[in-house]
């Protein structure tokens, strides 16, 4: 291999994981970024190409749409200042890495035989890379909330304030405010469809893969926020079975083949970090060093914001600012297609961002100002700082150079110190909230950023545990005029992990396993809950209540009562309820539309907490006296989801299971375009689940039940045993559908196990099954 100054050694493990060891940290990337090609050359390609505009190149003049798209949201800053807003040695990790990728890229072109099937039966080659295509590429991060501003905006627009707080809490509670001079009415109901095209997973030609009622899983590189989330939690050693601290951390995404997430071993002299990152990044970004542990989750910063412009008559491309006319800057470039002419497209831009939408005859355009476009920002690569850190005093300050995604960071070191750190670049919005578009006319600016010490954290708390979920985590007392962001999913992850850690103490690593696969459902707990006392006239309610009355509320995958409670509750007791709130608001006519609004067919997640309040102000009126009210929506959705769950399970009702519904069955992006054989050796599953969008072990749903989100990545770290610790990656190591490791890992995933992520050479050198070795060419 070229470009190594000595010998460096890839010993592949019985579960598929790299371990690196080499004669330097530059050597021990390149080894990282041959391996990442070894094992994954399909996947990172595509991640590339999608990020860089060139999909046409190799799919056809289909995927121009989508090229265009993402060079919109391309950092086009000097990469100069760039680089230095990372670590210092984050160009020279860049470069060693994409050397590593380009040697193996190398060897396929004189050995074809090493391609993965997809280059073979699609007919192209791999690109070689240049190191500035890690940190240019921004749209793979999960980002806060231009989409929430539209959605608020377009429910606002055409139903009012009550038919929005029907559709999502906002926290810490906010009146809703129209920034002065938004005209709600110009905003398109596609204005975000080139934001979308940038940054949700690339569709494919679905093919006889699907014949199951699956999707394809999403392509390479997912960004996809649709059901994200994350669990951590970190405790210290007087809440362990041991006296050391574990952590652990199950972040939630698209569940797909190949994983997104990728497990790897860096071992170099004064370096030696495990753990997972994704697999066309450098380095590893949830893991442990041997002297501190690390993880993350979402923290809901937000990001970006939508801004609306009055553009000139006769010249579009002028738009009004400050009271003048300002010229949009104007690039123009060429996409190559494969089989075809290049085509060139516009891109646009104003002072603010990427210009995503514009209507000439309205005289409007719309453009995205996004946080995570300025310099250092790229998504996961601040990780690089923090893989060095033996203390938390390091470990914090390296938050300071973390842009993208906002993340709740983790920590536990061997000195037993655990504590936690929101981090993530937040504008300051000095004169708005930022939960809806504003006019681009020069009244709405950022004034900087908030500084990271202005960012909640905590160390080593008397409980002796911390845990985040995604949930509303600023503390009390935080300043209300520190505005972070307004949109956090449901608290009932988080409230479960509080129930289960609470007071215990003799914690060990597979309890810790254990919860990361929790299926108890609080929300269903508290809905079956009131059942109570509700008698029905009707048989099929009756019997529906008197199974859901005696189930503890877990969601596992062989339960009858769970099978009943997910139907009954998404398909028909949520719209029930919404359809009853909206009528008490609007007019008849505007009813159905507005619960279209507030319930895509797509949606399936939901927020739990408006569902509940509603309940508990049925509840409320039917002890005040206005006798059936609380019946009269329970009634007729249980009789319909019991008539539709024995459509969708048979009559015989010893033979109902939530996992028969619920499955996790995965298939290839681009398995309609492969040949028979090998489509079927690249699709995964089906395999039964449990739990949903609202249980610790998240698995949030597509409208046939099959599992599109998740924890396809769990980790537990023994602070101090490092051998002892866990790990989970589903559906296994490899995305080279020839290899072991393709899917070997996916009945495990399934079934809640965990294999062992091993940190000792000598531990290594015994369950080693392949040894590569890179010597200097």
């Amino acid at each position: 291999m070229a470009g190594l100054t000595a010998p460096a050694e890839i010993l592949v493990d019985s579960w598929g994981v790299p371990h690196i060891y080499a004669a330097s940290t530059r050597d021990a990337f390149a080894a990282q970024g041959f391996n990442a090609a070894r094992d994954r050359l399909w996947q990172i390609d595509t991640w590339r190409r999608r990020g860089l505009g060139l999909l046409s190149e190799v799919f056809g003049a289909d995927y121009v749409p989508w090229d265009r798209a993402a060079r919109l949201f391309l950092f086009r800053g000097d990469m100069h200042a760039e680089w230095l807003a990372y670590s210092a040695e984050t160009k020279l990790i860049a470069s060693a890495f994409t050397a590593g990728i380009n040697a193996y890229i190398r060897r396929t072109r004189d050995d074809p035989s090493l391609l993965p099937a997809e280059f073979r039966e699609l007919g192209y080659e791999p690109a070689f890379w240049a190191p500035e295509d890690v940190a240019r590429i921004r749209s793979h991060g999960l980002f806060q909330n231009v989409a929430q501003e539209v959605a608020r905006a377009r429910v606002l627009r055409d139903f009012g304030p009550d038919a929005e707080e029907l559709r999502r809490r906002r926290q810490p509670a906010t009146d809703l405010v129209i920034p002065d001079g938004l005209d709600l009415s110009v905003i398109p109901d596609d204005v975000l469809q080139t934001y979308l095209l940038a940054t949700a997973p690339v569709p494919f030609p679905v093919g006889p893969a699907a014949a199951a009622g699956t999707e394809p899983s999403a392509a390479a590189g997912d960004s996809s926020a649709a059901g994200a989330g994350s669990n951590n939690w970190v405790l210290a050693g007087t809440r362990t079975a041991t006296g050391r601290p574990l952590l652990a951390n199950d972040p939630h995404r698209t569940v797909s083949v190949p994983s997104l997430r990728y497990m790897a071993h860096l071992s170099a002299p004064g370096f030696n970090v495990i753990g997972a990152g994704e697999p066309a990044l450098p380095g590893i970004s949830i893991g442990h060093n041997g002297h501190i542990a690390f993880g993350f989750t979402v923290f809901s910063v937000d990001q970006e914001d939508l801004y609306v412009y009055q553009t000139c008559p006769g010249a579009p491309l002028d738009y009004r600012y400050a009271g003048r006319w300002e010229p949009m800057r104007v690039i123009r470039e060429l996409i190559p297609v494969r089989d075809g002419p290049a085509v060139e497209v516009e891109l646009a831009f104003t002072r603010h961002g990427p210009v995503i939408r514009a209507d000439a005859e309205r005289h409007t355009a719309f453009a995205v100002r996004a946080a995570w476009l300025e310099p250092g920002m790229a998504p996961y690569l601040g990780s690089i700082d923090y893989m060095r850190a033996t203390s938390w005093e390091q470990f914090s300050a390296a938050m300071n150079r973390w842009g993208a995604p906002g993340e709740n960071q983790v920590y536990a070191d061997t000195g037993g110190t655990i504590a936690w750190k929101a981090a993530g670049l937040t504008p300051i919005r000095p004169n708005w909230d930022g939960t809806l578009p504003v006019p681009g006319d020069g009244r709405y600016e950022w004034a900087g950023f908030y500084d990271m010490d202005q960012l909640p954290e905590e160390v080593n708390p008397g409980r002796g545990w911390i845990a985040t979920a995604n949930e509303m985590n600023l503390p009390a007392g935080f300043p209300p005029e520190r505005k972070i962001g307004y949109d956090w999913p449901a608290p009932y992850r988080r409230q479960r992990i509080n129930e289960v850690l609470g007071a215990r103490t003799g914690l060990s690593a597979a309890d810790l396993v254990a919860l990361q696969e929790d299926f108890l459902s609080i929300p269903a707990r508290q809905i079956v809950g009131g059942l109570a006392g509700v008698t029905f006239t009707d048989p099929a309610a009756s019997a529906a209540a008197e199974l859901l009355r005696d189930w503890d509320c877990v969601l596992a995958a062989d339960s009858a009562a769970a099978a009943l409670f997910q139907v009954w509750y998404r398909r028909h007791l949520r719209p029930g309820l919404l359809r009853q709130a909206l009528a008490r608001v609007l007019p008849p006519g505007q009813v159905g539309p507005a619960l279209a609004a507030l319930l895509p067919a797509e949606d399936l997640t939901g927020d739990a907490r408006i569902d509940l309040q509603l309940l508990a102000a049925l509840r409320q009126q039917s002890g005040n006296g206005a006798a059936g009210s609380l019946a009269a929506v329970l009634e007729p959705t249980l009789r319909a989801a019991m008539a539709d769950l024995t459509t969708l399970l048979g009559q015989d009702r010893s033979q109902w299971a939530w996992g028969r519904l619920h499955r996790a069955h995965l298939v290839h992006p681009v398995a309609g375009l492969l040949r028979d054989a090998t489509r079927s050796q690249v699709t995964v599953g089906p395999l039964p689940r449990g739990g949903s969008s609202d249980t610790v072990g998240a698995t949030t749903y597509l409208p046939d039940f099959t599992q599109n989100s998740g924890a396809s990545f769990r980790v537990v770290i023994d602070v101090g045993a490092w051998d002892n610790s866990l790990a989970m990656n589903s559906p296994g190591q490899s995305g080279d559908p020839a290899s072991p490791h393709f899917a070997d890992l996916f009945p495990a995933w399934a079934a809640g196990g965990a294999i062992p992520l091993l940190y000792s050479r000598e531990r290594i050198e015994a369950v080693t099954e392949r040894r590569i070795v890179l010597v200097p060419a």
